[in-house]
């Protein structure tokens, strides 16, 4: 037999007495999490008991978020997997509309440390329960009454599914005590009244048939802050308490800081450019094999709503086709900005033509007013069917 858990599954035990959840259960609570996240859409998360970093790296792709916390006792850890938390080059090419910071501390869940305060969401994932008796007794003052934030969610074993399990007594070493779901929900019942809020109870690991009455494996308390008339904020609350250790800290690249957005307009707007030149040349082409007039020939082909793969919504290809076209004058080839800002790429990064000129001023050539980039309409990398 064995009495320890690792990943949420079990070592090398008895054949029939082994149950294998999948996915497996600790995949199961950041999923529940993970969903929370989805639902709520919370701007600052804390993960207190972090351990190895996963939820957080689960936790960091989501968008709303803007700062994510990570907080251990184990110094060592953290040190080990803070860069699991570095942003990828590919985070660089397709950076994040917000800024997101993330911070990993070297501390205890019941210390107090005002850079945790006025979070949307604290987990505590599996942690409750590696607390003693002391530390158990601070917890709720600590996280409830001084963190205070709008949702905490707790998850910890669940002692009435331990006998289907071919464990001695609790499920890691390290664990101080294993509630059964009545003391769980006594003890966050009263928890939730003393701090004004409200708390439902659900679970991950369902237990295998003819088990349902042990509930399950893991059980979970969703704490909600109740809205309404809130104490004032204790004068210890106000002043700054900084006893955390910082051990990593990260910067992700977003569209909110200007050098960023203006690499990755820039960029996007070369690429537009680029198709609209590439289009004009194909329009030319065809009029000299056809000289004929066409309706709306300064800026048409066949299947105007397809730009080299782009696919436009009807509304996007009248907003388009309204806008001031590009022209040329002799060899070089004008692009109104008002009709760059139309297509959804570069509208989503910039809706404001004077923003857009002021951030790709010093990196294309603009006509002599600013209102149109201006380019070669020929290109010595251009293919031409005469130079084969």
């Amino acid at each position: 037999m064995c009495n320890s858990v690792v990943g949420g599954n079990f070592k090398e035990v008895c054949a029939e007495k082994v149950i294998r959840f999948k996915p497996p259960l600790y995949k199961q609570r950041y999923q529940f999490v993970r969903d929370l996240v989805d639902r709520h859409e919370p701007k600052k998360v804390a993960d207190l008991g972090c351990g190895d970093t996963k939820l957080l790296k689960l936790l960091k792709i989501y968008p709303c978020i803007q700062l994510l916390v990570g907080v251990d006792i184990n110094e060592e850890k953290l040190h080990s997997n803070g860069h699991r938390l570095s942003p990828y080059l590919g985070e660089f090419v397709k950076p994040r509309d917000l800024d997101l910071t993330v911070t990993l501390y070297h501390g205890s869940a019941v210390e107090r440390d005002s850079r945790l305060l006025g979070f949307d969401l604290i987990t505590c994932i599996e942690l409750i329960e590696h607390l003693d008796s002391d530390d158990l007794a601070r917890f709720p003052d600590v996280v409830f009454g001084y963190l205070s934030p709008a949702m905490i969610v707790i998850s910890t074993p669940n002692a009435e599914f331990n006998p289907l399990f071919p464990t001695v007594t609790l499920r890691d070493a390290d664990h101080k005590f294993e509630w059964s779901r009545m003391e769980f929900q006594t003890w966050a019942s009263q928890v939730a009244n003393c701090y004004n809020y409200c708390v439902e109870f659900t679970g991950v690991g369902t237990p295998p048939a003819g088990s349902e009455h042990v509930g399950y494996c893991t059980q979970i308390g969703v704490f909600t802050k109740n809205s309404g008339k809130l104490s004032e904020p204790s004068v210890s609350r106000q002043r700054d308490q900084h006893v955390y250790k910082p051990v990593y800290t990260t910067s992700y690249p977003s569209l909110q800081q200007e050098k960023v957005l203006k690499f990755v307009l820039v960029g996007e707007l070369l690429i537009q450019v680029d198709r609209l030149r590439l289009r004009h040349q194909r329009m030319l082409r065809e009029r000299e094999k056809d000289p004929g007039p066409k309706p709306g020939d300064a800026d048409s082909c066949p299947a105007p709503h397809l730009l080299l793969g782009a696919v436009f919504t009807e509304a996007e290809k009248a907003r388009i086709e309204s806008s001031p076209k590009p022209f040329c004058e002799g060899e070089k080839f004008y692009i109104p900005l008002q009709r760059l800002l139309t297509y959804p790429k570069l509208h989503r990064l910039c809706a404001d033509e004077d923003r857009m000129r002021s951030l790709i001023a010093d990196s294309v050539c603009l006509s002599s007013d600013g209102s149109a980039v201006v380019v070669d309409l020929h290109s010595s990398w251009d293919y031409r069917p005469e130079d084969n």
